[in-house]
């Protein structure tokens, strides 16, 4: 039952998302190995920002695929948003240490995505429903977008962080007051 559960088309978008964080990560901090020696920098991030739209294709699809195709499994609630914190985790420390992405916009990111998946926790252990929110979508969007801008050093990458740090903040605010209306 749990290989099937596991080998489902969704699950498996979710775990190839699991790898290919780790290995964009490794593109952006770990440039000095010699197999990179030969490469201009530009080509590791042209890499990089190639494998987080793979990834971020398949985070769409896994969650289409599941839906449309009543493939929704515990695993697959498990899997789905450890793959998009471990892709967002990997794409924004990988730029901060780049020194593309403000200290303190990912900080305040990385706070407020660890705060909400504890109060998710907590309102599942309480029998309490918070599923993510149009404004969540939005924000997950802006933050995808932010990181390929950085990524890419394209022009106003550092605006579309703020902007997707302010969605986030916003987004996480509309959780805690979603949990707190359901709690009362």
């Amino acid at each position: 039952m749990f290989l099937k559960e596991a080998l489902n088309i969704p699950n498996i978008l979710a775990m190839i998302r699991l790898l290919l964080a780790p290995l964009m990560f490794m593109l952006l901090v770990n440039r000095d190995l010699p197999i990179f020696s030969h490469m201009h920098y530009t080509w590791l991030d042209f890499f990089a920002a190639f494998i987080f739209v793979v990834a971020s294709v398949t985070d769409f699809f896994d969650g289409y695929i599941a839906r449309e195709f009543d493939q929704i499994t515990t695993l697959g609630a498990i899997l789905d948003p450890l793959a998009d914190k471990m892709l967002t985790l990997a794409a924004f420390l990988g730029l901060m240490l780049l020194d593309r992405a403000s200290a303190w916009a990912i900080f305040l990111i990385l706070t407020r995505e660890l705060f909400i998946t504890g109060l998710r926790v907590n309102a599942v252990a309480k029998g309490i429903d918070i599923s993510a929110s149009w404004m969540g979508k939005v924000k997950t969007v802006a933050q995808m977008i932010a990181i390929g801008f950085l990524l890419m050093e394209w022009p106003f990458g550092a605006t579309l962080l703020w902007i997707a740090t302010f969605l986030t903040l916003y987004s996480g605010y509309e959780y805690i007051k979603e949990f707190a209306k359901k709690v009362a």
